[in-house]
């Protein structure tokens, strides 16, 4: 006897958080095999900003974005995109960069007649956003770094800075694909992991978030470290925040220190204490305190 769908109906609340918002599901096809799901605003309105919203690996969009879009849509218009591979997006053609991911959005931010926007990056969209802010320059305005370690190197995987050292481990841990790898992984995300998960909720959350594209989001996971040098790295003349959790396991602090320096006097830095890599979940107040000053306060 299968457990309840807690997922689907947890996935059900997200999607009636985000429509209550004011903000309605849409499909782009930018006609060369590629399909953008993103959630727009029903209605856009001239005097307010625009703002996207990029995730990371892990749970989708809506379980990303759900806590802190209540907060950003007074403000915002507000969109935000699923990655290729993640939700309703994908591709039939063979890139896997951040850089394709990035023009992809891009494209679907211009089919919005979007011209002007601030990013937010969460962990793996951190990097898509980082690109974004590298290759548009004259369309991003502020950049948000959140927890998205930009400039690792690969010879970092090898020196140990990571909690593992091959690409192929990591993959396995952030697609888990049996309880046991998925409790791995919320050990390595959350500051103090939710404990005693029965193995039936753990399955019904792969089954539902975690079965699809499997080996394309591995290519995505390959591709990020593949020749990185922060030599090679491009700086942003934005305006740019990184946050980070100052108990992130999956991208050590240091990373975020280590981006600081790159981008100078640009940047700020501000690390939430007691906090892991998913701090948005886990502190979406004091998240937003600091979004709100860089993005709204400025």
């Amino acid at each position: 006897m299968s457990c309840f769908s807690f997922t689907a109906t947890r996935d059900w609340c997200y999607r009636s958080i985000f429509t209550k918002s004011g903000l309605r599901s849409t499909i782009t096809d930018l006609g060369d095999g590629t399909v953008i799901h993103c959630w727009v605003p029903k209605t856009r309105k001239e005097s307010k900003p625009n703002l996207l919203l990029i995730h990371g690996f892990g749970a989708n969009a809506l379980w990303q974005w759900g806590d802190l879009i209540p907060y950003l849509v007074p403000y915002f218009n507000v969109y935000v995109p699923d990655l290729l591979f993640f939700g309703d997006s994908y591709t039939t053609r063979p890139e896997r960069t951040e850089s394709f991911q990035a023009q992809c959005v891009m494209r679907v931010m211009e089919a919005k007649s979007v011209k002007k926007m601030s990013l937010i990056g969460l962990s793996y969209g951190g990097f898509v956003g980082y690109s974004m802010a590298a290759q548009f320059k004259e369309a991003i305005e502020r950049v948000v770094i959140c927890g998205a370690g930009v400039c690792l190197e690969e010879k970092d995987l090898e020196k140990g800075l990571f909690k593992v050292s091959h690409i192929e481990d990591a993959a396995s841990i952030l697609l888990p694909q049996t309880p046991e790898k998925l409790r791995e992984l919320l050990s390595y995300t959350f500051y103090k992991p939710p404990r005693g998960l029965p193995s039936c909720l753990l399955n019904d959350f792969i089954q539902v978030m975690c079965t699809e594209f499997v080996e394309e989001r591995k290519d995505l996971i390959r591709a990020i470290p593949k020749d990185r040098k922060l030599s090679e790295l491009p700086t942003i003349p934005q305006p740019t925040l990184i946050i980070w959790g100052d108990q992130d396991k999956v991208f050590p602090v240091e990373l975020a220190h280590r981006l600081k320096r790159h981008l100078g006097e640009e940047a700020q830095l501000v690390i939430i204490s007691n906090a892991g890599h998913t701090f948005i979940i886990e502190k979406p107040k004091e998240t937003f305190k600091y979004l709100k000053s860089f993005l709204i306060d400025n």
